[in-house]
């Protein structure tokens, strides 16, 4: 049997984790006595179902797969970031700042999934039941019949509700309000008792008995990470990150580690006060919507990926003459020194003064420019404010570029291309040689150029 030492008061009985000095009751001095107690029995065996057996290995080739093993919602953006659906039997942990609409978007799945026959328990250590009830009756629209709630902080009555319930989907928001207090004695949030709590989430989620969907809602700290350790993240099948600041209406949600699905891949909402509302078409959120002969100056249009989903985007630019010995360099949607950069290159190789102007950059709807083949794109908005002339709607442009001025080819030009040609688009500025086969395009008239004074010229004059 194992034991464990604790410290105790000779005075006044009371019980200490480690020895001091001083007793923290009675405040007596020199009165603890080293004791070795037997160690509680762990909660994980005495609570869970899952009795631990002997598993015998299997051949691969033997292993059974259920193509039924996703639950499919209806909320497409949803499913896209989830790689299809929720799996079964998987562990899934969402986190972001406060306010993101982490709750908000839980509740909208846990009506969804319970619409199509499924039990959800949702477990709030931070909410009191009438809270979440206040939230569901402003954004769920159906039946609630199959959601049971329960707002407490010990993971014990969580398991408890689990065996009587017997859920096909948990909800756990947020796992560091909770607690194993039958095993062990330290506070919630500790790093011991979060990894725990997790590890008996994962081993009821995993059973080979009664397999189950589990989703967790993580706290972020300062650092923009999952409160706690790193191990918590190696845990759990799928991370999703929402991005969005609490005033702003776009929600981003990117899975940074994904069991069963592609990793990297973003799905969009609108937090609305009827809850998240999917972005069925980003392409269309991200541009603003002009009439063919009412464009302006400043604007350009590119396509970015995220994810495996290519997305049209607006990129706007002003230059405004500045009357102070330093120029201003602002942009909320891209790295200061990449602007900088992208600023010398056009000065330097493009023939464009900018030294006593100040530039802004920012694009429609607040989308983060991440990927490189946005520079053009970004530098030709720039030009078009400089000069304030317009370039037509129904162009983009999709290519880097170099510290000489030259065009670099991008990764995945097809499926941006394609998209392009969707949206209806006429004509796309690309590198040089960075189509080697022959594209099948309805609309779109690909033009391929060596530098950006090529591209400069080709546009304006």
């Amino acid at each position: 049997m194992k034991t464990k030492t604790i410290f105790k008061c000779s005075e006044c009985g009371l019980e200490h984790a480690k020895w001091q000095g001083q007793c923290n009751s009675c405040r007596a001095w020199n009165t603890l006595e080293e004791l070795a107690i037997a160690a509680k029995k762990s909660s994980s065996i005495s609570h869970s179902n899952n009795k631990y057996e002997l598993v015998k290995p299997k051949k691969l080739n033997e292993v059974q797969t259920n193509k039924n093993d996703r639950i499919i919602t209806t909320i497409g953006e949803f499913n896209r970031v989830m790689g299809g659906g929720i799996v079964r039997d998987s562990i899934t942990i969402i986190t972001a700042k406060p306010g993101a609409g982490k709750s908000t978007l839980l509740l909208q799945v846990a009506e969804d999934v319970s619409l199509k026959g499924h039990r959800v328990l949702y477990a709030s250590g931070e909410e009191s039941e009438s809270q979440i009830r206040s939230r569901a009756d402003r954004i769920l629209k159906k039946s609630m019949d199959n959601i049971w709630v329960v707002s407490d902080t010990s993971m014990d009555n969580v398991i408890a509700s689990i065996n009587e319930i017997d859920p096909d989907v948990i909800i756990v928001d947020s796992i560091q309000t909770f607690t194993l207090e039958a095993q062990l004695p330290s506070r919630a949030g500790s790093p011991t008792q979060t990894m725990e709590c997790a590890n008996e989430l994962t081993r009821i989620a995993k059973s080979n008995i009664r397999p189950r969907a589990v989703i967790l809602v993580g706290q972020m700290n300062k650092n923009e990470e999952i409160a706690g350790l790193r191990a918590l993240e190696h845990l759990v099948d799928t991370v999703l990150i929402i991005d969005g600041e609490n005033g702003e209406e776009l929600r981003g949600i990117t899975a940074s580690k994904n069991r069963f699905g592609s990793t990297g891949e973003t799905s969009f909402f609108s937090m609305s006060e009827d809850g998240m509302e999917p972005i069925e078409n980003p392409s269309e959120y991200f541009m603003t919507q002009r009439e063919a002969n009412n464009s302006f100056s400043g604007s350009s249009l590119t396509v970015v990926r995220e994810g495996t989903r290519p997305i049209i985007v607006e990129i706007e630019s002003l230059v405004a003459t500045t009357f102070t010995p330093y120029p201003s360099r602002i942009s909320e949607n891209l790295k200061r020194e990449q602007l900088n950069t992208l600023i010398s290159i056009l000065e330097q190789r493009g023939g464009i003064e900018l030294f006593n102007k100040n530039v802004v950059v920012k694009t429609t709807g607040g989308l983060q420019l991440k990927e490189q083949s946005a520079n053009l794109s970004i530098i030709m908005s720039i030009v078009s404010s400089a000069k304030d002339k317009v370039i037509p709607s129904d162009t983009l442009f999709i290519a880097d570029i170099g510290l000489t001025g030259e065009l670099k080819r991008v990764p995945s030009l097809e499926a941006r291309l394609k998209e392009a040609d969707r949206m209806g688009f006429k004509i796309a500025y690309v590198a040089k040689k960075s189509i080697n086969k022959k594209y099948e395009l309805k609309n779109l008239k690909v033009i391929e150029l060596n530098s950006l004074n090529d591209v400069i010229k080709h546009v304006f004059e």
